[in-house]
Parts: C-alpha cells; sequence; structure tokens
C-alpha cells in the first residue's frame, strides 16, 4: 500500500474547524482515510509514518473517545506522546493557558490536540505555538474530526453522500459537533434537517445550509440517517425543557420511532449516549446501528490528520506504509 498523497490544497498546518474547507479537501481526507483503515486489519496495526514525531494531548475538558482514539493513532504511527490533565497540572497554581500551551511546546510537540469549554481556544493556542494544532472540540463551536469520521463512516455504508436526507437531532444549540457536521455533510451533497424543540436550536444560524423541523415524527421516515445528538446538561441554564423525561418522549429515538425510519435508514450518535434520553437500549442494538464503526473509524481518520499535517513537507517512503 502506498500513501503518496499530496496534502489538501488550501489546508494549512492547523486543523481547526471544517468552516472553510472545500469539498475536495473533505474528500482527499476520507481517500486517505481508507488507507489507514487498512492499517488498522493488520495483525500488528503499526507503521512509521511519524517516528520522531510528538504528539501532545492537550485536554481542559474530560474525554474518552476523543482522546483515547488520537492517542491510538498517534501510536500506531509510532510517533510519541504526551498527555495533558488539566486536572493535575498546575493550572491549579494559578499558571495560564498560554504558559501552558509554552511549557508543552517546549517538550517538542510537533502538534497540539486540543479540547477547551470556551470557543476559538485552539485558534488562540496556534498564535502561542510553532506546532500544528488539531481542535478536537471547543465549546458549542466545532469538533472537526467528529464530523470527518462520522462522514467517513456514513460513505463507508453508502459510498457517497450525495443526496441523503440526513437528520440531525437534539442539543444542537450546545453541539459543537453539530456545527462542524452540517458544514461537512452539506458540502459533500447531504441535505441536513435539524431536528429540536426550538428552545435547543441556536440563537442564530446565520447562513447554515439547512432546514429546521420542531417535531421529529413528520420527518423521520423521509431520513436516510438518523443523527442523535447528546442531551449536554452541563452546559444548559434553566428552563431549556420541562424534563428529560418529556424530551425523551417527543424527540429520543425509541422503538416506535425506529419503526417509522425506512429499513435501510443509518443510526449515529458521537458518544457517549444517554441511554433512555436520546436513544433507548434497544435501538442501541438496532443493525442500522453503526456507532460503533464511528468509533473505530475515528482512530483511521484521526491517522489520516496527523499524517497530513506531520507529514505535509515529506515524500512518505514506501517500507514507512509496509512494515
Amino acid at each position: 500500500m502506498s500513501l503518496d498523497v499530496e496534502t489538501p490544497p488550501g489546508l494549512s498546518k492547523h486543523l481547526l474547524g471544517i468552516e472553510g474547507t472545500t469539498r475536495e479537501q473533505l474528500e482527499l481526507i476520507l481517500e486517505l482515510t481508507d488507507r489507514f483503515a487498512e492499517i488498522g486489519k493488520r495483525p500488528i496495526p503499526k507503521v512509521p509514518a511519524l517516528r520522531g514525531r510528538t504528539v501532545a494531548s492537550v485536554f481542559f475538558e474530560d474525554s474518552t473517545r476523543t482522546r483515547l482514539s488520537f492517542e491510538s493513532a498517534a501510536r500506531r504511527l509510532s510517533a510519541d506522546t504526551l498527555t495533558f490533565s488539566a486536572g493535575s497540572s498546575s493550572l491549579s497554581k494559578g499558571e495560564s493557558l498560554r504558559d501552558t500551551v509554552e511549557v508543552i511546546s517546549s517538550y517538542g510537540a510537533d502538534v497540539l490536540i486540543v479540547r477547551h469549554s470556551m470557543a476559538g481556544t485552539p485558534q488562540r493556542v496556534s498564535e502561542w505555538t510553532n506546532a500544528s494544532v488539531i481542535n478536537a472540540g471547543d465549546g458549542c463551536h466545532e469538533h472537526p474530526t467528529q464530523a470527518l469520521l462520522d462522514c467517513y463512516t456514513i460513505k463507508q455504508q453508502r459510498g457517497s453522500l450525495d443526496g441523503m436526507s440526513i437528520g440531525i437531532v437534539g442539543d444542537i444549540r450546545h453541539s459543537r459537533v453539530a456545527r462542524s457536521n452540517v458544514l461537512a455533510f452539506s458540502s459533500l451533497g447531504a441535505k441536513v434537517t435539524l431536528i429540536a424543540p426550538q428552545t435547543l436550536m441556536p440563537p442564530s444560524m446565520g447562513n447554515w445550509p439547512v432546514e429546521v423541523s420542531n417535531v421529529l415524527d413528520d420527518v423521520i421516515s423521509d431520513l436516510d440517517a438518523c443523527y442523535l445528538l447528546r442531551m449536554q446538561s452541563e452546559r444548559h441554564s434553566k428552563g431549556l425543557i420541562p424534563s428529560l423525561r418529556e424530551y425523551a418522549k417527543d424527540f429520543g429515538l425509541n422503538g416506535r420511532r425506529c419503526e417509522m425510519l425506512s429499513k435501510d435508514a443509518l443510526i449515529l450518535h458521537p458518544g457517549p449516549t444517554n441511554q433512555g434520553v436520546e436513544i433507548s437500549a434497544e435501538v442501541s442494538t438496532d443493525p442500522r446501528s453503526i456507532i460503533l464503526d464511528q468509533v473505530t473509524n475515528g482512530v483511521s481518520l484521526r491517522m489520516a490528520v496527523l499524517f497530513m499535517l506531520l507529514g505535509q513537507h515529506e515524500t512518505p517512503k514506501q517500507d514507512e506504509v509496509q512494515e
């Protein structure tokens, strides 16, 4: 297998969001992900493509899937890894965000994978370091690698997103995943419908290329993919919904609504799931659910992103991907 792939035109040394990327850039990333997915099927899923490079996970919010998949991706590429945890860091002693970034950069990090509760933080971090920066989720703004792995997972099943009808259901107001997915899905040719109570819609959607529905039952039978969002109660102010029970009754994907979906519709969720709220236990194991495929594909997609950013000035040698 050869990885003789150029960096997508216009892709900078950072991945800060889906906004501003082109369809060509997205498709090239997904194409490279296919090649790294093959590596994951090997008895020893490891190549020396980024040997000698250092990947730092800089997470100021909790994470399981994103952090572990990035670290797994880095190790499969033979990169060294650094892991920063805000809870056990010198932040508790008054160290500033900038000082923290500069300290981690001084350890020779080639890329910083940044998650933070404040929108725009990865952009600020990119101004304080010579390393590449990947946005692993910033507040309610964006989560680009989640959107990319979602596009890849759907493409695996359908071959293309062109002409698909994708419904994004739930807490859109507080979701960084929703914004990135709207931009990525629509760029790849899908029709996107946002489905939520009005109180969980963003105050302003600007020029988002979407349709909107406040009643899931009205549109669910028309969907080719139903993308469920986690209720982010930790970001809620009071009074946005009557109760989680009421939300689940009106917007949760349960057995009854699952029967309303077409027989070949796809069910997705970025995780972690709140079973009994946005999705019932029986739906989680429905054959149409590709939630675990999303988790698996996260490693391959993030391998592709790391390789593109760290290897963009180098042509990978044949033996780097054939060991």
